[in-house]
């Protein structure tokens, strides 16, 4: 089967199809097969795998997982691009292509009908306005997971696997990084795509951790200091929690917190490690 991962072939099925690309979906095209290789290589994938991809557009990645995967189930918004794939991995019997947003599927059932409920990979191009709602969506569901190998924009990549004190640190790199651990794997520059982003992107690979690497008795207070604490970055923890509208601690309260764990009133959130909330969280927990 002749691969699509190059400019000419690209463009050749785009003009023979009069497909025109929406904005409202964040269409790049991926068209370097030398990228592909490297996704695939740092997803990991084995003959005994189910892989759910998202956003195969006209089914250039999913050439690849279907010769290296044991089934895909492609997941694709665009009805537009649903008569396209249909032709281009008609010689592949493994893969099946869902014209549905990923943000209604149910991946778990999904996971259940494909896989017997066993862990799934999820490989995709995603589109860069919604990157971070399906992949914390995938890592907060009850989805199956074995990891998340995506392309995403530079700079996301980047607050994923960031560390305490650093520019890119924040609500998100701790979210992840209580999810799963994060692999840098390629960065991937604008030329690589029709059309061009506007920015340069990069391959991530997230894979599920079996425990949180933190134990902490209520999460969802934990995140709530993590969001307080980098919404006004400027401001020192104890005055960003005292603001935030869904908590309701007191300076006094806040401060003694701090102080139990060892941490100074004039701390500011983005120099905090996971460990560090999660032990402030269990200060507070009950106050």
């Amino acid at each position: 089967m002749e691969k699509l991962a190059n400019p000419q072939k690209t463009i050749e099925i785009i003009q023979k199809n009069h497909f025109t690309f929406q904005k409202r979906f964040g269409q790049n095209f991926l068209i370097d097969a030398h990228v592909l290789e490297k996704i695939i290589a740092a997803a990991e994938i084995t003959k005994d795998d189910f892989v759910l991809e998202i956003g195969p557009g006209i089914g250039t990645m999913t050439q690849y997982l279907a010769e290296t995967a044991r089934e895909v189930t492609a997941v694709e918004i665009d009805r537009n691009l649903i008569p396209i794939l249909e032709e281009t991995l008609a010689p592949y019997e493994n893969v099946t292509i869902v014209n549905q947003d990923i943000m209604k599927l149910d991946i778990a059932a999904l996971a259940r009908e494909k896989n017997g409920g066993r862990p799934i990979r999820v490989v995709g191009n995603l589109p860069y306005y919604i990157t971070t709602p399906i992949v914390m969506g995938l890592l907060e569901s009850a989805v199956p997971l074995l990891s998340i190998t995506v392309m995403v924009q530079k700079e996301v990549a980047l607050r994923m696997q960031a560390g305490p004190g650093t520019k890119d640190y924040g609500a998100l790199s701790l979210a992840v990084q209580y999810y799963a651990e994060p692999y840098l794997a390629a960065n991937v520059p604008p030329n690589c795509f029709i059309p061009r982003p506007g920015v340069g992107s990069a391959v991530i690979r997230l894979t599920r951790r079996q425990t949180p690497p933190v134990q902490v008795k209520d999460e969802n207070l934990m995140f709530a200091l993590i969001r307080a604490s980098f919404a006004q970055r400027r401001k020192t923890l104890v005055n960003g929690l005292k603001n935030a509208s869904d908590l309701d601690f007191s300076k006094e309260q806040i401060t003694q917190a701090l102080a139990d764990v060892g941490l100074s009133e004039t701390v500011r959130g983005e120099t905090l490690t996971l460990e560090q909330f999660a032990a402030l969280a269990d200060a507070l927990d009950g106050i």
